[in-house]
């Protein structure tokens, strides 16, 4: 990277899964995304990106949201633009969450899951969840940004048991070798 490169840019998560069979409760996975501050890069996310939501400035936001996998392709998308996330920002996890209506569901419950994160057209990382199948949430991504003010991308997936609200408070803190 040469001095004048700010790292990534504008960056897609792609979520993905299949129906459930016919007689059964609705799948329904969730993108989130917390925006941690440059002073307390591992403790409370100063906002969180979710489903009916996008960040108070705009850079980022989900583009799409299913609430059963029945679209064609991916069924959620976020995006990130990380270019143009405030200096006060120095970290961004990205998750994904089951959420747990009439029974507990884990990514082994959920029928052809699969992630892709990219920029512009480069494929940053793919996942299909096989590493996490008792999890019912899952942090997929992290963006952090280095000395220089670029930021770089830290890719895998790293199981959590547990309700959404609590995954979407918990999801950035340091994780024990």
């Amino acid at each position: 990277m040469n001095g004048l490169s700010k790292g990534m840019g504008k960056v897609e998560v792609a979520l993905r899964w299949d129906p459930s069979p016919a007689g059964e409760p609705p799948t329904d996975l969730d993108l989130v995304a917390g925006t941690y501050p440059a002073g307390d890069p591992y403790g409370t996310p100063v906002y969180v990106v979710h489903f009916d939501s996008r960040s108070p400035d705009g850079t980022i936001y989900l583009n799409r949201d299913s609430k059963d996998g029945k679209g064609f392709g991916f069924d959620e998308v976020m995006t990130l633009e990380l270019e143009r996330l405030d200096a006060r920002y120095a970290r961004v996890v990205v998750g994904v969450a089951i959420q747990q209506h009439t029974e507990d569901r884990t990514f082994r419950d959920v029928a052809g899951p699969g992630l892709r994160i990219r920029e512009g057209y480069t494929d940053l990382a793919a996942e299909d969840f096989a590493g996490v199948p008792a999890a019912t949430a899952a942090t997929v991504a992290e963006f952090v940004r280095d000395e220089a003010g670029a930021w770089e991308f830290r890719a895998g997936v790293h199981g959590f048991d547990g309700d959404p609200a609590t995954f979407t408070r918990v999801m950035g803190a340091a994780r024990r070798p």
